[in-house]
């Protein structure tokens, strides 16, 4: 029966087989959708566009639609720019293209950096394409450049680009980056790039469109990193990202603390993955920044040092969502100076050597659970009620 059964699905696929082939001929005088000729046109065009802004080309690059966005990137050391058509919708004479922009700054991208872009055609005289507009896709983040003419400062570790900047206002980011990087390298040690790119936007609406977000998202914030990390630690880019507004108003001890906290992101992106607790990644950038500018534990944690002195000590460490830039201003201040602290702590108590290794061992672990404590096990050898005590028994002692 199992034979008589198999035969009958046999024949039943040699008949269907059968009634295939002799569809597809058919299918091929008429059914099969033709690929749309434009798309290809587009990409060629986009093509030549891209060679003409690599070579400094401005005749040819005109030829390819508007100058828009040609003299903005002129003073941006670019190694590579292309585009990839990922979709493209027509009609008549004008058209909208879906592009993936991929690029690398000479020196300091390891990989292309990629951007979504929305690019409008329109149809020339002789019926090829032109690039009206060349704007971010939907929810995706500006490019500096998308806001106005770049320019650029390069320092002896740092690049900084910059719209609506003076010349000295981006050489004094640049002194500071410099400082900041042989500072992060003698804490964390050499084995990251050791150069940083610092985008300095016109203000701070400027640095919310670059990071896709909103002005209310970072109001009050100086600076952040952001690169294309994903928790996998292999990002080909990261950018210090400034608030001028923000960053204007501290001092030059708070500007210098803010640059090398973020410089510090960028050497430890390689061990920072999802395993890392937001107050080991902020509290150790903390400490590093805060290394010989000679400030006490009440004065770098006054928030904490006003808890504690009102007897409200933290039940635990901070949690990931104490960091976030839109909860309460006090809150966010208690997770990061809690953070600072307990860094400060292992250092002190364990060496700066383990405060390192531990940092690593925390960001090689597999998952979120099991990460620290495993790291506090094995580098530090104690355990996380131990931990969490001591940590509270040190806030009592720096800040009462």
């Amino acid at each position: 029966m199992a034979g008589r059964g198999l035969r009958r699905r046999s024949g039943a696929a040699a008949l269907w087989l059968l009634l295939v082939a002799l569809l597809v001929p058919l299918a091929g005088c008429g059914g099969r959708t033709a690929a749309d000729p434009a798309r290809a046109e587009v990409q060629r065009l986009l093509d030549r566009r891209a060679a003409a802004l690599l070579g400094h080309d401005g005749g040819a690059y005109d030829a390819t639609g508007t100058r828009a966005g040609y003299p903005d990137l002129r003073a941006v050391p670019l190694a590579s720019w292309s585009y990839r058509v990922t979709g493209l919708r027509h009609t008549g004479a004008t058209g909208t293209a879906e592009a993936r922009l991929s690029y690398r700054i000479r020196g300091y991208d390891s990989a292309p950096v990629t951007a979504d872009r929305t690019i409008a055609l329109s149809r020339t005289a002789d019926g090829g394409w032109y690039v009206d507009s060349d704007r971010p896709a939907r929810q995706a983040g500006q490019q500096l450049w998308d806001q106005g003419e770049v320019a650029a400062v390069t320092g002896a570790h740092s690049l900084v680009l910059g719209v609506g900047q003076t010349a000295e206002q981006l050489r004094g980011y640049a002194r500071l980056a410099d400082r900041a990087v042989p500072a992060v390298s003698g804490a964390w040690g050499t084995d990251w790039s050791r150069q940083t790119v610092v985008l300095v936007p016109r203000d701070l609406a400027g640095m919310a469109g670059l990071l896709g977000s909103s002005v209310s998202s970072y109001r009050g914030i100086a600076a952040v990193t952001t690169g294309e990390a994903g928790g996998t630690g292999k990002a080909p880019a990261d950018r210090i990202v400034v608030n001028p507004e923000a960053y204007a108003q501290l001092g030059d001890t708070g500007k210098q603390v803010v640059l090398t906290h973020e410089t510090t992101h960028v050497a430890t992106r390689a061990h920072t993955t999802p395993a890392t607790p937001l107050w080991l990644s902020e509290g150790y950038a903390d400490w590093i920044g805060y290394l010989g500018e000679g400030r006490t534990p009440t004065q770098v944690a006054p928030e904490l040092t006003r808890a504690v002195r009102a007897g409200r000590i933290p039940a635990g460490l901070p949690a990931d969502g104490d960091f976030a830039f839109t909860a309460d201003p006090t809150r966010l201040a208690q997770a990061y100076e809690g953070g600072w602290l307990a860094c400060r702590m292992i250092a002190e108590r364990w060496g700066e050597a383990r405060l390192g290794r531990f940092y690593r061992a925390v960001g090689a672990h597999g998952q979120r659970a099991g990460a620290v404590e495993d790291a506090l096990r094995q580098v530090l050898g104690t355990g996380a009620a131990d931990f969490t005590r001591q940590w509270q028994d040190d806030l009592r002692s720096q800040l009462s």
